[in-house]
């Protein structure tokens, strides 16, 4: 190993160079449905700005008849995240189009519990079925 390569830090995302995690959108829509129509006014209307700002994010627009419009975000690490946007306006869509760009693809953590670890044994020692009912012989 040289010198140079000892002296150069390992880089993570952010430092130096960021990567989004967001590589594609895929926007599902019906032209017919009227669960659709809030949709159909994003795509015609904030799709192209959003992509303009966005270069680095694959757009992917299909049409999926008979169904209620959905937002499929694909990610770098192989996950896919989707949010169906039935009934809903061209604002509430934009920012739940942000949410997915932003998001990293990592599977949702509940964090309301904590995960007990320890390197000692309980206080109260290891039970056993025998310390309850002590049977007799």
């Amino acid at each position: 190993m040289s010198a140079i390569a000892r002296a150069l830090p390992k880089t993570n995302n952010g430092a130096g160079a960021f990567v989004l995690q967001c590589k594609s959108l895929v926007f599902n829509y019906c032209e017919r449905w009227g669960s659709n129509k809030g949709m159909i006014e994003f795509i015609k209307k904030d799709l192209a700005n959003f992509a303009r700002e966005n270069p680095q994010i694959e757009i992917i627009v299909e049409p999926r008849p008979h169904h209620h419009p959905v937002v499929r975000g694909n990610y770098l690490n192989g996950r896919d995240k989707v949010i169906c946007t039935r009934n809903m306006t061209p604002s509430e869509i934009a920012k739940k189009v942000d949410l997915l760009r932003d998001s990293s693809g990592a599977k949702l953590k509940n964090l309301a519990k904590k995960p007990v670890i320890s390197t000692t044994e309980s206080v109260r020692g290891v039970w056993s079925p025998f310390h309850t009912n002590p049977h007799t012989i």
